[in-house]
């Protein structure tokens, strides 16, 4: 799961060209290359999401573009933020301070991702967001400066409750939830859903971060007759809170709302079929996307995720933006951005919104029966898409002041 970059005193910078050699030299924003940055997790517990394949994403992005904007060639630096805010923004501030860096991408942390939001304001630079599900980087924290080229929590809740309520025999609700504010958030757009949907909700329990023994908590949630178990967290604890739920033999419907291809890989098809699963982009859903997936694994030796693909989509839409501004100003580029629809082997004819959401499509999967998968990594079907005009927190709900004025 670790894939450490090459890296450098002040942050790991990595120019586009030294991911086969090169060197980087000093030059003035002026004059200098178009520069853009990836701020990563490389070697803990988000690496395999995002890391060195979200650099290789960025450099698939910059050579389908042709490798040079405006007369000047584009370069790309990447740093490890190690998960920790303060080292995120260091290396950012360095970045847009001294190294005329003009955009950043990916921030997968979500912790990081609303301060970044606002540095970028301050130093009127631009940054990306793909896997940072805090709503409020579109919401009442919204700025003009930072664009969620992904899922967010919002997104995630009310495509997950929405494709599960299909089904007959799920009107009641008990949530498990982490004891944070991801968890919270996912939490309460869940609920939402499921009381818009018709549904009820009987109870609700949230659990620290490092829980490592769910029983009493599963015991609970079986208790309360609800006909799904909602869980409003992910990673090794939502893996660890399946795997518990199985051995107690639940008979509920267990149901994660932040289940990815990464952990369906770690823990087998036979733990989680008929799961359900919500994403931005799957790397078997159409010819389109299985081109993209052949080229990046050819590179990275994987399969990419959907972080890693929004990574992709974000870059190359930025430098459409910067073509078509003409310049690298970030006034002309941030109109640009939002005029010109998301066009890629992914996205068709997205928006993005005046709060810096882009209004993808998502889609509603289920995790696949182990007799149903034919070939390596194999593990979805897509039951349903979820339009971007629909899968995403209404304008009219939002409290991005920016789309509050219109």
């Amino acid at each position: 799961m670790r894939r450490i970059g090459a890296m450098m005193a002040g942050g790991a910078a990595l120019l586009l060209t030294a991911l086969g050699g090169g060197s980087v030299h000093a030059q003035s924003a002026a004059s200098g290359p178009v520069k853009i940055g990836v701020i990563t997790d490389k070697a803990s517990i988000f690496a395999d999401f995002g890391g060195q394949g979200s650099v290789v994403a960025a450099k698939m992005a910059i050579d389908d573009f042709g490798g040079s904007l405006l007369g000047r060639p584009i370069e790309l630096i990447s740093a490890d933020h190690q998960n920790k805010p303060d080292i995120g923004l260091g290396i950012a501030r360095q970045w847009f301070d001294a190294d005329g860096v003009d955009a950043v991408f990916d921030v997968l942390n979500s912790g990081l991702a609303l301060p970044m939001q606002i540095l970028a304001e301050e130093k009127n630079k631009l940054v990306f967001f793909s896997g940072a599900n805090n709503i409020d980087l579109t919401g009442k924290r919204c700025s003009e400066h930072g664009f969620v080229w992904g899922y967010d929590s919002y997104s995630l809740a009310n495509s997950n409750v929405t494709g599960i309520m299909r089904k007959p025999g799920a009107e009641s609700w008990y949530f498990i939830t982490i004891d944070y504010a991801s968890g919270h958030n996912l939490e309460q757009d869940a609920m939402k859903v499921v009381a818009k949907n018709g549904g009820k909700v009987v109870g609700k329990i949230r659990y620290p971060l490092g829980t490592k023994d769910f029983a009493s908590i599963l015991l609970q949630a079986q208790a309360s007759g609800a006909q799904v178990i909602a869980l409003a967290t992910g990673g090794a604890d939502m893996q660890n809170i399946l795997k518990q739920s199985r051995e107690f033999g639940l008979t509920q419907q267990v149901a994660p709302l932040f289940l990815t291809t990464m952990d369906i890989k770690g823990m087998g098809l036979d733990m989680v079929q008929g799961a359900p699963v919500v994403l931005d982009y799957y790397w078997d859903q159409s010819d389109d996307t299985r081109a993209f997936a052949k080229r990046f694994e050819a590179i990275h030796k994987r399969k990419p995720t959907d972080v890693q693909a929004t990574v992709y989509s974000s870059v190359l839409h930025y430098l459409k933006a910067v073509q078509k501004a003409g310049s690298k100003d970030t006034k002309a580029v941030i109109a640009a951005l939002k005029a010109l629809p998301v066009n890629d082997f992914m996205t068709k004819d997205a928006a993005v919104r005046d709060d810096g959401r882009v209004l993808r499509d998502m889609y509603f999967a289920e995790v696949k029966a182990p007799d149903q998968s034919k070939y390596d990594s194999d593990y979805l079907t897509i039951v349903a898409t979820v339009p971007g005009k629909d899968g995403f927190r209404p304008a009219a709900e939002s409290e991005c002041p920016r789309l509050a004025k219109r």
